[in-house]
């Protein structure tokens, strides 16, 4: 796959013909799949290349009042490159939704954006808009020379699967069900940091992470997690939130990874959020605090 940053239409410069699956895929979910399940037929079929047009940040960056949550991604920029790849992408445009390009008329954007891009099919979701009006697919089908592919609204559980509702359900700690409408495992990567090293003094060594990606954090407590250390994937607990047996003011990434040893800091790795096993508990005394991180490691250790 052929990764191409973009400023604007003019540096567009694509050989061959596509059918362009346009969208903003923070999540890249189920729903989203099925898009590019959809092209990858059609290129396969046709002989044509699958292009991808996105943006880097949320769209809603230049619309709505500024939140933190806005920079906060479902799926880092490196991994959603990866799974763009993993579904049948041969060429992605990245760009920034800025006010300039929010000013794009819709004709303007079919003009100079899919017809640069050599369009031959289109791809799109149910509820895709375009163009400073916020143009929808049916102007898009009249007014585009090819054929367009307009997928239907995904459901799990009676209910769209949505980045919206994805999201939620990180927020909420369900990050089970998360994974399951994302299709594939939510993560965080971290660099490996000095903590108290506490964990060590009680048989629970933990490896202390700093987050370096701006995604978005699952609630407080304790997890059963898989950890990615050098290629090699370890089964672990991780707990989030503020340490509040000890006293704890400042939130911590932990993981106590089960059959690992040796001295990882610098090292950057990979948490995949796998089940929700408990909230963060105050404990009277660190006996009870033993005993239940060795209840959490049981439950780790049988999914």
């Amino acid at each position: 796959m052929k990764v191409t940053p973009i400023n604007d239409y003019k540096d567009i410069h694509q050989d061959k013909e596509t059918v362009l699956v346009l969208g903003y895929f923070d999540a890249l979910h189920r729903g989203h799949k099925v898009l590019f399940d959809k092209a990858r037929q059609i290129a396969d079929e046709k002989q044509l290349e699958v292009a991808v047009f996105t943006f880097n940040e949320s769209p809603q960056l230049t619309f709505q009042r500024y939140t933190d949550d806005l920079l906060l991604h479902i799926t880092a920029p490196q991994r959603r490159c990866d799974l763009f790849k993993a579904y049948g992408t041969d060429q992605l445009y990245l760009t920034d939704f800025n006010s300039d390009f929010a000013r794009t008329s819709s004709d303007d954007f079919i003009t100079r954006y899919i017809n640069r891009l050599k369009a031959q099919e289109i791809v799109v979701g149910f509820d895709y808009k375009f163009g400073h009006h916020r143009t929808d697919t049916d102007y898009l089908d009249r007014n585009f020379s090819g054929t367009v592919h307009v997928i239907e609204e995904q459901q799990s559980g009676g209910e769209k699967i949505s980045s919206t509702r994805v999201r939620q359900l990180i927020r909420e700690g369900n990050v089970k069900e998360a994974n399951n409408l994302l299709g594939h495992e939510f993560s965080t990567r971290g660099i490996v940091v000095h903590g108290d090293a506490r964990g060590r003094t009680i048989g629970f060594p933990t490896a202390n992470l700093a987050p370096i990606d701006r995604t978005i954090l699952p609630a407080d407590g304790v997890y059963v997690a898989d950890v990615v250390i050098d290629g090699k994937r370890y089964r672990s607990m991780t707990s989030l939130g503020k340490n509040v047996t000890f006293g704890g003011t400042e939130l911590r990434l932990e993981a106590n990874i089960f059959d690992f040893e040796g001295d990882i800091y610098g090292k950057t790795i990979e948490v995949f959020w796998l089940d929700y096993i408990r909230d963060m508990i105050k404990f009277n005394n660190i006996d009870e605090l033993c005993d239940q991180l060795k209840a959490d490691k049981k439950i780790a250790e049988k999914l």
